[in-house]
């Protein structure tokens, strides 16, 4: 058959999950075919995991053997941007093809560090000057808009989760911001329009990444961040544009690609490097963090974590308004801070900044606390607190009802899978019943 990346991708990533090469799929080919584990020559495999070529007659024990859908054979090739279309033109194009669901997008890590080099930053003074006749006057009142609607969304996805009305935020876009997008405006304004939009498709980007563990909602956060980033720099907003990359490093994190991560994470850090929002200095430092533990650097890890926490720490000199990075509380330094430690091995710290976020901070959204109980309960039971880990994964489904989010269906199902070793406990078949009635 004709070459497939899209195809091709779903093959790599199912066997990145299950650690497996192309010696390993072969064998499950085999077995699953004729039960002769030696049927099928390892080269074949790495063809089709490589995107060589696209399976043939073996597709339908792929699709079996990695748990894929067998239609996926007839996806569509991925289309990407164009590196220097117009940030506007490829964002409007992005939403609509979400909405109508006609292009089938996939993460990748090249497609994350191309953003680095996206950004067109003529793009405002272009449009001031090619409005067409009869476009839309754009002021102040058009961008307050967009800001309050960017909140309104985004306090309902922080307590539901991001599959809760993610297609009202792009529709809100394609349908409502791209007529002033497209409008008559000063260069200000656009600046102020670029900056709001770029926070609106941030957050659908974060919709996205948090609604579902699939291909498609993957490449869909990946392409929204990167977009997001184009128009925060456009609209000169270095604190807009360093979060926008803190999101593609957090997928590149998710999906394995360290080198990737540690590289957004460091461009996070230099982007920020002269905010006086000390807590958006804290947010990107402990970004970078997060990227070198997941990449098994520990001296850099360490020493991130601690500027991070140093900024945390400081008063802001000035007000921070309603930025995503002012969102980033104590409590939320303490929750990340505590997931680093714990992927560096030091489990002592990580509970006392779990409960940190928890007991003295608090943390005002249903969803983030759902997510630090199920973490803190992960790391009492690495602790060989059984009991602890139980009582405190109790409070974590009574939160997480109702939820929809990828990371708290995910905690779910880990909790479910490091419960079936005490089978003979009466409470952790409780749990694990409660589990499946919430994860539906």
């Amino acid at each position: 058959m004709p070459r497939n990346p899209a195809v091709a991708e779903l093959i790599k990533q199912a066997c990145q999950k299950r650690g497996w090469g192309p010696s390993e799929l072969a064998r499950a080919l085999g077995l699953a075919e004729s039960g002769d584990p030696r049927r099928l020559q390892r080269q074949h495999a790495r063809r089709w995991i490589e995107g060589e070529r696209t399976p043939g007659h073996w597709w339908p024990y792929i699709a079996q053997v990695l748990g894929l859908d067998p239609e996926a054979i007839h996806l569509p090739e991925p289309v990407s941007a164009a590196p220097h279309t117009d940030t506007v033109a490829s964002v409007l194009h992005l939403g609509r093809s979400d909405v109508e669901r006609r292009e089938f997008i996939l993460a990748s890590s090249g497609y994350a560090l191309s953003a680095l080099g996206l950004p067109d930053m003529d793009s405002i003074t272009r449009r001031t000057k090619s409005a067409l006749p009869g476009a839309i006057r754009v002021g102040q009142g058009e961008v307050a808009a967009v800001r309050h609607m960017v909140k309104a969304l985004g306090d309902s996805a922080s307590e539901l989760g991001g599959g809760h009305a993610r297609h009202l935020a792009v529709r809100y876009l394609t349908q409502d911001v791209a007529p002033w997008l497209e409008g008559r405006f000063s260069e200000g304004t656009g600046r102020e329009l670029f900056a709001a939009t770029s926070q609106l498709v941030h957050l659908a980007g974060w919709m996205a990444q948090d609604e579902g563990d699939t291909p498609e909602l993957r490449g869909l956060a990946q392409r929204y961040y990167a977009h997001s980033f184009r128009l925060a720099a456009e609209a000169g907003d270095p604190e807009l544009s360093a979060t926008a990359l803190r999101g593609l490093a957090v997928q590149c994190v998710d999906l394995g690609h360290r080198a990737e991560a540690v590289q957004l994470g460091e461009a996070c850090v230099e982007y920020g490097r002269h905010l006086h929002n000390p807590r958006a200095v804290a947010y990107y430092e402990a970004t970078l963090a997060s990227a070198a533990a997941q990449d098994d650097d520990r001296r850099m890890a360490t020493k991130h974590l601690a500027m991070s926490e140093a900024a945390i720490g400081r008063p802001a000199a000035v007000d921070v308004g309603d930025s995503w990075a002012a969102h980033y509380s104590p409590g939320r330094w303490a929750h990340e801070s505590g997931m680093i430690l714990s992927r560096l091995g030091d489990l002592d710290a990580a509970e006392e900044h779990l409960h940190l976020a928890l007991d003295i901070h608090g943390l005002d959204r249903r969803r983030t606390r759902a997510i630090v109980l199920a973490d803190l309960g992960g790391v009492r039971l690495r602790q060989g607190d059984v009991d602890g880990a139980m009582a405190t994964w109790r409070s974590f489904l009574d939160c997480a009802d109702g939820i929809r989010s990828v990371k708290v269906q995910g905690a779910l199902q880990d909790m479910r899978v490091r419960l079936r070793r005490y089978d003979g406990v009466p409470e952790a078949q409780e749990l694990r019943e409660q589990a499946t009635r919430i994860a539906g």
